[in-house]
């Protein structure tokens, strides 16, 4: 049977040959449909920066992984930092260490001057009726110098209980961090020893001096 339009079958026709068409009927005879091809998703891989410094090429899993622990990393370097309580140690501490310090050097040195007055106050004291009262009167004042001895002891005490508290802090500070020291030794300690040692700066060594007396004396005779 003729269509009632041979032009548009014409048209239609000429599609079907050239393969132009999208079109294609259902199988159910309803309307026709387009079929339209869409385009490949990429897979996505990104590239993250590693803990040891190199560049790593992860998916979005292991790149959320990563920044976790970083984040992780992070706090637990926080709450090391807050554990060292620097503002206390730079606002009480220290300032208590240096003061104390002060006062045991002026301590010693007022009561060594005072021994060493009194020493020489005895030996020019002239000899016969009251001597021995004299001598004994600048003897106490000797035995009342010396009790420098315990005020100072005391203050040492306080200056070692904030230093083994700074170390304690440090250590545990170094040990959360992972710390790590730079190799070779800091130039300001390396002039710092030279100067020492050049100036003989060294101060008294543990256990004894490290020159004996008679080398000393002999420098001098």
């Amino acid at each position: 049977m003729a269509s009632a339009d041979p032009e548009r079958d014409a048209v239609g026709a000429g599609r079907l040959r050239n393969g132009r068409s999208r079109e294609q009927p259902a199988l159910n005879g309803s309307k026709t449909e387009r079929r339209e091809t869409s385009p490949k998703r990429p897979t996505v891989r990104m590239t993250l920066m590693g803990r040891d410094g190199r560049l790593q090429n992860s998916s979005p899993s292991a790149m959320v992984k990563e920044l976790l622990d970083i984040a992780e990393y992070i706090a637990s370097l926080r709450d090391a930092i807050a554990l060292l309580r620097a503002n206390e140690l730079t606002r009480d501490r220290l300032p208590m260490v240096h003061e104390e310090l002060s006062e045991v050097v002026a301590a010693t040195a007022g009561a060594t001057n005072s021994i060493m007055n009194t020493a020489e106050a005895i030996l020019a004291l002239p000899e016969g009726k009251g001597y021995r009262d004299a001598v004994e009167t600048k003897i106490y004042d000797i035995f009342e110098a010396c009790t420098f001895q315990d005020i100072t002891g005391q203050r040492i005490a306080k200056v070692a209980e904030a230093m083994s508290q700074l170390e304690g802090r440090l250590a545990r500070f170094t040990a959360a961090v992972k710390a790590r020291d730079a190799a070779g030794i800091d130039d300001q300690e390396s002039d710092r020893r030279k100067r020492n040692e050049s100036l003989l700066l060294n101060g008294p060594q543990m256990g004894g001096p490290a020159t004996a007396q008679d080398a000393i004396d002999a420098l001098f005779a």
